[in-house]
């Protein structure tokens, strides 16, 4: 009882007001996305935007063959409410590329449509979740607004440690939430041992595992997903956005029938379906030549920009994560004071402390090293802002020293 208005109390539910008792709270305004809208609250600067976890738009692959393919026929085949909300040939397409067969494969409004959804299904109030730390700042929100109990799971550059996922599964929650390469903001990815190790330690608890792919085809990472060993278990969610365009809104996600089920019907009385149109458009994309050659050497590009970045820091003794992706986690001596000073030298770079679900020992910044430029002279003056600001430190007075 006890953990109940605890809970309760945690989300706004109740209101205690003394000895004249316990109330349910009124409240007209729901929940804004406090971590997710603070990322970009970075001190703005002049120069150039590493805050924003966006692919280059000069990389990604060109629209127009595609939609010429699509438009350039009748579009009399998108006129029923009633037809299958994924388009037979986008759905061939997503199997052939999964990494194991899911009982129920259907597409979504992008990886944050699809988190809600599942979490809709899936997480009620007061149940515990499990989820990396650092972690995703808007599924924190999610979580947070749905009223759930979040257990931090402690990571390493391979993704979360076994030991750390073994204590959190000891408390029991509903769900584990976990990125399997790429994660959002330290880049790590599975490696084929610790996936072994998750899986073992995953097995004895009745916990569901979701997944999110957030960089899709633009990972360099080895493609690894719990869903080979735990398939009943497992929702995996794949975006389409950093890899073939934001605006496309498109996301796979694939997952058990009691699951996706549920999450389909509903959605018909909301969005209904992703449009086929755009569905069709990203069919073209996967099949055409040209748009594959372009996603394979946007994903090359990405990982040269990083690794020439975390070069560079840790040549001066700066730590940062392995930056699979299109972020790069650094180590700094104190944010606020490595915020301003990069914003002073034209540089907007995310805080760290929003990605955090509780305090870390150290503090960090997350740098999206996907928009760096090529050339050398230009990256290696950047990398030299980020050691400054890295080993800045507040001042007594409160400024920087």
């Amino acid at each position: 009882m006890s953990e109940a208005w605890q809970a309760l109390s945690a989300v706004g539910a109740i209101e205690s007001r003394g000895r004249a008792g316990t109330f349910i709270q009124e409240t007209s305004e729901p929940s804004r996305p406090v971590r997710y809208l603070s990322v970009g609250l970075a001190p703005s600067a002049s120069g150039i935007d590493l805050s924003t976890s966006m692919p280059d738009p000069l990389l990604l692959p060109s629209l127009r063959t595609a939609l010429e393919a699509v438009t350039g026929n009748s579009l009399a085949w998108t006129t029923s409410y009633l037809e299958d909300p994924v388009l037979p040939a986008l759905e061939a397409l997503l199997r052939s590329s999964w990494p194991y067969d899911p009982a129920r494969l259907v597409t979504v409004d992008g990886a944050l449509d699809g988190l809600a959804r599942v979490i809709e299904q899936v997480v009620g109030l007061g149940d515990r979740v499990a989820m990396e730390n650092p972690g995703f700042p808007a599924l924190i929100d999610l979580l947070e607004s749905r009223g759930a109990e979040i257990i931090p799971m402690a990571m390493d550059d391979s993704g979360v440690l076994p030991q750390e996922l073994a204590r959190a599964l000891e408390q029991d929650p509903v769900a584990v939430f976990m990125h399997p390469r790429a994660q959002n903001p330290t880049g790590a990815a599975f490696t084929p041992a610790r996936l072994g190790e998750l899986v073992k330690v995953l097995r004895p608890f009745r916990a569901i595992v979701i997944e999110t792919d957030h960089s899709g085809a633009i990972a360099e990472s080895e493609d690894l997903s719990v869903g080979s060993f735990l398939v009943d278990r497992t929702v995996r969610i794949r975006s389409y956005s950093k890899s073939h365009g934001p605006d496309l809104r498109i996301a796979a996600l694939s997952g058990p029938a009691h699951i996706v089920d549920p999450l389909m019907a509903r959605r018909m009385l909301g969005p209904g379906w992703t449009s086929r149109i755009l569905q069709s458009v990203l069919v073209q994309l996967l099949v055409d030549p040209h748009s594959q050659a372009s996603v394979a050497h946007a994903a090359g590009v990405y990982s040269r920009r990083t690794f020439a970045l975390k070069a560079a820091l840790e040549e001066k003794g700066v730590r940062a994560s392995p930056g699979d992706g299109l972020n790069i986690w650094v180590e700094v001596n104190d944010e606020r004071s490595a915020l301003l000073t990069l914003a002073a030298a034209g540089i907007r770079v995310a805080p760290g402390s929003p990605f955090m679900v509780e305090p870390l020992p150290a503090q960090f910044l997350r740098i999206t090293s996907g928009l760096l430029p090529d050339e050398p002279e230009e990256l290696a003056e950047i990398a030299g802002h980020v050691v400054v600001a890295a080993r800045v430190l507040p001042s007594a007075r409160g400024g920087i020293s």
